[in-house]
């Protein structure tokens, strides 16, 4: 026999072999479906309410996340633990959004003043002013902070009813 027949006849079993190995390999498992997703390194624990907002507001998703996160944690301040479950089941992501939320930087006078001064605001202006220095910190003025309540009610309203809504607007006001 030549040597090009005797590999081929070697090869054929060879590939056989190896075919039907592979076939009997597990296939990789797909990776696992999540609802967040990831921007720039960060999380996005909630895509739906994050895309609303930055479509509505012409922020970023950061500024989205971190912004609704203080928010979301100025109710949780305000509401009992019982109103604030209700509000937090029905927003996807809700940890996420809450650790996201950037703390103000300490001793900021403006900051603080701005804080004092909006405890005597009334309405949603003198409840947003105690999370002024979180806003600050994402790039956004207090006027944008106003305009995320309305979205982030319509959201929770959506998902959870007119009930959850206005729990989470009582706690904004």
């Amino acid at each position: 026999m030549t040597n090009k027949v005797r590999i081929t006849l070697l090869a054929v079993p060879l590939f056989v072999c190896f075919g039907a190995a592979s076939a009997q390999l597990p296939k990789p498992l797909p990776k696992a479906q999540s609802p967040a997703t990831q921007i720039k390194g960060l999380t996005n624990p909630s895509p739906e309410l994050v895309g609303k907002l930055t479509k509505e507001l012409s922020i970023t998703p950061e500024q989205a996340i971190g912004g609704s996160g203080a928010l979301f944690g100025l109710a949780k301040s305000k509401l009992t633990p019982e109103d604030f479950t209700k509000v937090a089941d029905v927003v996807p992501g809700m940890d996420g959004l809450l650790k996201a939320a950037p703390a103000p930087k300490p001793k900021k006078e403006s900051t603080d003043m701005l804080s004092s001064v909006g405890s005597m605001l009334p309405g949603k202006a003198g409840a947003l002013a105690s999370v002024a220095g979180s806003f600050k910190e994402l790039g956004l003025s207090p006027e944008q902070a106003i305009k995320f309540v309305p979205i982030m009610t319509k959201f929770v309203d959506l998902k959870g009813g007119a009930g959850v809504a206005k729990i989470l607007s009582g706690a904004l006001k």
